[in-house]
């Protein structure tokens, strides 16, 4: 049984894999047996992730960058990983950002750069990885979303980042429909907000009571950590998987259920 869930002999690359819940994926990956890439702009954050990896548990990954709202970028970091690996078998794309504004105020040209990193730079990603995997006849996508992509939040600010995640999921349930034929699957998970660095600094700012306020709204009273997401990851990445294509994983503590 424990096989199903074995990725032994697949290769990975996890772009946006330098940090948070990309970089706890790509660890649980190389955990499970895969040969995993992180993919990012930044090399220093990505040695600094190979790093912390390598002493959480004792696996080595390699790395790669790209600029994942560049096609040309991402058609050579394609190339790259190939060369590297022989074949690329599973792709996570945990890329993208978050900048809040008021609905009324969002400005025009952060809301277009949202769209271009969040949705486009995933279809592109998507596009050029899935040409690879349909050659070889097999492939895993598994597209990092939110459940923001389901349900929209009482906090103004959010209008841009919602709206990237709703399109992302559709692209999701869309490729899942043109790839299956070809034994690839597009799956995503779409978690709630977890406590990553970046979130930490911010809860941290926010007072003594923050973490327990934001857990109160959740069904199992926790704050959602980065290695939430690495059990659904496996699972869509592995052939435990191998029926399950246009879906989207809510590791979530329970809000999709009651928001």
């Amino acid at each position: 049984m424990l096989e199903l869930f074995s990725l032994k002999g697949k290769n990975a690359i996890v772009i946006g894999g330098a940090g948070g819940i990309g970089q706890a994926i790509a660890q649980g990956l190389a955990a499970a047996g895969a040969t995993v890439g992180i993919a990012s702009r930044s090399v220093e954050s990505l040695q600094r992730a190979v790093q912390e990896i390598k002493e959480a548990c004792q696996l080595d990954v390699r790395y790669y960058t790209v600029d994942a709202a560049n096609e040309e970028s991402i058609a050579a970091l394609v190339k790259a990983s190939v060369l590297d690996m022989g074949k690329v078998d599973i792709l996570v794309n945990a890329q993208g950002f978050n900048k809040k504004f008021n609905a009324e105020e969002f400005p025009a040209d952060v809301f277009r750069q949202m769209f271009d990193v969040n949705v486009t730079g995933v279809m592109l990603c998507c596009k050029h990885f899935g040409k690879h995997m349909i050659k070889n006849g097999y492939g895993k996508i598994v597209n990092v979303s939110s459940v923001r992509g389901r349900i929209a939040t009482r906090h103004p600010g959010n209008a841009g980042y919602c709206g990237t995640k709703g399109a992302l999921d559709m692209i999701t349930r869309q490729l899942a429909s043109e790839f299956g034929k070809y034994n690839v699957t597009v799956n995503a998970i779409g978690p709630t907000v977890t406590e990553t660095p970046m979130m930490t600094e911010i809860l941290n700012s926010r007072g003594p009571d923050a973490r327990k306020e934001m857990a109160e709204q959740l069904p199992m009273k926790r704050m959602a950590l980065p290695s939430d997401c690495v059990g659904p990851a496996v699972f869509l990445c592995s052939d435990a998987s191998g029926f399950v294509t246009g879906n989207i994983i809510y590791p979530d503590g329970g809000l999709t259920a009651i928001g």
